[in-house]
Formats: structure tokens, C-alpha cells, sequence
């Protein structure tokens, strides 16, 4: 699968993308392919302020759990509520398919992120 270029990625396997004043939360593709099939997501907790790499969700497969951290310090502002019924719908589109949406605290806290170019060299 394409890596998209037009977001941001982590280490640990979360990509994030502009949306208005907010950032949409995913996992990628080499997350969600490691997981297997997932069965549950959620825990993101819509209010709560997060320091970067705290954990702000949990998404469980048939194989394993693993906390979703957050990217950038913010307020978590909403929660993808299609993945309450339908964890699958990552496995089916991992970049389409966002987990929650973060309010940053300073959003130039992006730019230090991974490029599409030096995630794939690390992952």
C-alpha cells in the first residue's frame, strides 16, 4: 500500500492529518497489518488533554491490544463513533479511516513530526 504524503506519520505507527483547526488520528497501514483483524477501538476520552505520547486510545485485534498515542499535546475534541460498530473499517482503509480528533495546543508541533519519506525509511 501508498504511503500518503499529504500527513504527518510517528514511530509508533500514528499518522496525522490537518483537518480545519484540528488533526484526525490514525494508525497506519504497517499498525493495522501487525494487529490483524481488529475487534475494538476506542477509549479516546473526548475533553481529556493529552501531553504528546500519552495514550489516548486503545485498539484491540483477535491478536493483541496496543495503545494508540497521541501525536502532538492537545484536547482530544472527538472520537470516530463509525469504529464504535465497525472496528474493521482500519483494517479496510487505515488512511481514510481516522480514530479521533485533536485540538493542538500549538499546532506548529506538527512540523516535527515524520515525513511520509522518513517513516517508510524507519518502518
Amino acid at each position: 500500500m501508498s504511503l500518503p504524503e499529504d500527513r504527518k506519520y510517528t514511530a509508533s505507527h500514528e499518522w496525522v492529518l490537518q483537518d480545519g483547526d484540528v488533526f484526525k488520528v490514525g494508525i497506519t497501514y504497517n499498525a493495522q497489518d501487525q494487529l490483524g483483524d481488529l475487534v475494538f477501538v476506542g477509549d479516546a476520552k473526548v475533553g481529556e488533554t493529552l501531553a504528546a505520547g500519552d495514550t489516548a486510545a486503545v485498539v484491540e485485534s483477535v491478536k493483541a491490544a496496543s495503545d494508540i498515542y497521541a501525536p502532538i499535546a492537545g484536547e482530544i475534541v472527538e472520537f470516530n463513533e463509525e469504529l464504535d460498530a465497525n472496528p474493521a473499517l482500519i483494517n479496510e482503509d487505515p488512511y481514510t479511516n481516522w480514530i479521533f480528533k485533536i485540538k493542538p495546543a500549538n499546532p506548529a508541533d506538527v512540523d516535527g513530526l515524520l515525513s511520509a519519506a522518513d517513516y517508510a525509511a524507519q518502518a
